[in-house]
């Protein structure tokens, strides 16, 4: 998905949170099933400004990086658990003396995924996201997966399809493969969901819904012989496309969207349609980016 090492590793980032012991969780099902390293980052230091040149305070105090370290062997071991559900997985660990935005993103350089824990819709529903995992889906530089601290089950990789978000730009291109692959390896239907709006268009909804339904047949058309085992049902609706997507996803396991879609530019870090489902999602999501 990302990086230029043959097997890159899935990047969990690790702070002893509730919703971080849900990534390491899901993290470490993801890494068994597709035969990849599992790196468990723990970072220590703390910012001490917030303009370009970006600087930390180290941690000075032992007991501090000895609470890390205990914090890493506790998720170490829940990684294990969660990966013999799967396969076996192998797992290294990473106490890093510096901020955790900017070192899970310098590691996402040359990761498969950077997985971290959010804290979910919480008591304003949707108002609510980690700051450190919201800076991570608009900066990071590969796939992010948000795992909310309201999914409390175990990697359940059999229950559930997969959702993934269609608008035909190059970002959902790259969320189509993504998650072709992820309904592939864990055996379930892929829902393929393009939405359309008769704002500001002079066609009439029949002619609207016939060229909405040739977009996302011209999205998929070649996964489906690269992965003749993913059943694929195809959703082509008027609606808002977060609020479909959420809406699919109250049965699914994972929810895969880009970055950015139409209307969106090359550099632009997280569009509004990702920012309503990560914001909105009871579920696994991955914030899938264009490849360079």
């Amino acid at each position: 998905m990302c990086g230029s090492k043959i097997n890159p590793p899935i990047v969990v980032g690790v702070d002893g949170s509730r919703a971080a012991a849900g990534a390491v969780r899901w993290a470490a099902a993801e890494a068994a099933a597709h035969h990849t390293p599992l790196h468990l980052v723990s970072a220590i230091g703390q910012p001490i400004d917030y303009g370009p040149g970006l600087g930390f305070a180290p941690i000075i105090d032992d007991a501090f990086r000895e609470a890390s370290a205990e914090t890493l062997t506790t998720a170490e071991k829940s990684a294990a658990e969660a990966a013999t559900l799967v396969d076996d997985a192998v797992i290294s660990t990473f106490v890093v003396e510096a901020p955790p935005i900017p070192v899970l993103v310098n590691r996402s350089k040359e990761a498969r995924l950077l997985v971290v824990g959010t804290t979910g819709k919480g008591a304003f529903r949707r108002g609510l996201l980690g700051s450190v995992s919201t800076a991570l889906a608009r900066h990071a530089q590969c796939p992010v997966v948000a795992v909310p601290a309201t999914d409390n089950r175990m990697p359940d990789r059999l229950s559930g399809g997969v959702v993934v978000g269609v608008d035909g730009s190059p970002c959902s291109m790259a969320a189509i493969a993504i998650a072709f692959d992820e309904a592939s390896h864990r055996g379930v239907e892929l829902v393929a969901v393009h939405t359309w709006s008769e704002f500001n268009r002079y066609l009439s909804r029949t002619e609207l819904q016939e060229q909405a339904a040739g977009v996302l047949a011209e999205s998929l058309a070649g996964f489906a012989e690269q992965y003749p085992d993913v059943i694929v049902r195809r959703v082509v609706v008027e609606d808002h496309p977060a609020r479909r997507l959420l809406a699919e996803s109250e049965h699914a396991q994972l929810i895969v969207v880009g970055s950015h879609g139409r209307g969106g530019f090359a550099g632009m870090t997280l569009g509004s349609v990702g920012q309503a489902v990560l914001h909105g999602a009871d579920i696994p999501i991955i914030i899938a980016r264009q490849e360079d």
